[in-house]
């Protein structure tokens, strides 16, 4: 059973910068598709981000391109998600999720408790 446990989130301002961090216990992170979602009140969940198992393949939303950006360390089997150019529309609570050598439109197998990313215009 992984879990994964996101931290980073907080109060920032417009134009400010996050890194999201999702660590990974009880499975190898490099042998999962790792997807960022969030989900802002009233509203769906919806796809940020991802990186692949392999290759190191990164898909964004079109709402956050050239802003953000999906990295991995294997060694601390570790994903984070570098946040730049924050928006008040970025506001929401921020999740990743694992699928087992997925792709960014797999069932994702496991979800963290997500994090909450509030941005002040």
């Amino acid at each position: 059973q992984v879990q994964l446990v996101e931290s980073g989130g907080g109060l920032v301002q417009a134009g400010d910068s996050l890194r999201l961090s999702c660590v990974a216990s009880g499975g190898i992170i490099n042998n999962y598709y790792v997807g960022w979602f969030r989900q802002a009140p009233g509203k769906e969940r919806e796809f940020v981000a991802g990186i692949g198992w392999i290759g190191g393949i990164t898909n964004n939303a079109d709402s956050v391109k050239g802003r953000f950006a999906g990295s991995r360390d294997n060694a601390r089997n570790t994903v984070y998600l570098q946040m730049n150019q924050l928006k008040p529309e970025d506001t929401a609570v921020y999740y990743c999720a694992a699928a087992w050598r997925g792709t960014m439109t797999s069932r994702y197998d496991y979800w963290g408790q997500g994090t909450q990313v509030t941005v002040s215009s």
